[in-house]
């Protein structure tokens, strides 16, 4: 019997080794595995690479894990936000890396190492520092840089409901990465609100199969 629903999120969490490289989903807090990503600090696994839209909002979740210095690197959209400063402290001290890669750069490459394709063109990006390096083409008389997947070891999703079959849903803005950062992944651990009986999702409104996901974890009372 599939069963991928654990109470053991521990166990699963010890298991990622130095080195990971790690998406995290969500925008800002919505719909970012807060209580996971904080859960995983407790293990210390260092020289992290974390994949997410944002290098940390507020005083949860990413901060907490880049204040405790266990990231290495950050590939993300935004760096900078205006309720915290951890980042922008750890990367003027030399303490942390930053691939800065424009959103919908993000979201293609991240889409592309879960479609198996080899490499995208994307015109973003194109004529400025982000280019520098790398392989322009001009394709029906407009230019287009050359930008290669970005897939992970781990992905640590927030999402609205799950299955024993990990199959999963969301809500509204919480959507955001998640579906397509649980297909770029190794290995998926979902962080869900509710637990639900298998039949009982619409597989019209199932966003993410469950193919795509190993671990399904609900807090005690739902979570955010």
């Amino acid at each position: 019997m599939i069963n991928k629903i654990t109470p053991d999120i521990e166990t699963i969490l010890k298991g990622i080794p130095d080195g990971a490289s790690i998406m995290t989903s969500g925008f800002g807090l919505a719909g970012q595995p807060v209580e996971l990503i904080e859960a995983l600090i407790d293990f210390g696994p260092r020289d992290l690479t974390i994949i997410n839209n944002n290098a940390a909002s507020g005083d949860r979740g990413l901060t907490k894990l880049l204040m405790a210095g266990l990231v290495k690197k950050m590939i993300c959209s935004f760096p900078k936000a205006n309720n915290t400063k951890v980042f922008d402290e750890l990367y003027k001290a030399g303490k942390i890396e930053l691939e800065l890669v424009p959103q919908g750069n993000l979201a293609c490459r991240i889409q592309a190492a879960g479609a198996g394709l080899g490499a995208v063109f994307t015109p973003t990006g194109y004529g400025t520092k982000i280019a520098e390096g790398k392989e322009t083409r001009i394709i029906k008389g407009k230019a287009y840089v050359l930008e290669y997947p970005i897939e992970a070891d781990y992905a640590l999703i927030y999402a609205d409901k799950a299955d024993r079959w990990g199959n999963l849903t969301y809500r509204k803005a919480a959507r955001n990465f998640g579906p397509l950062m649980a297909k770029a992944a190794e290995i998926t651990i979902a962080q869900v609100h509710e637990i639900v009986e298998l039949g009982t999702l619409d597989p019209e409104c199932v966003i993410t199969p469950g193919i795509f996901v190993q671990h399904v974890f609900q807090l005690p009372g739902g979570g955010a």
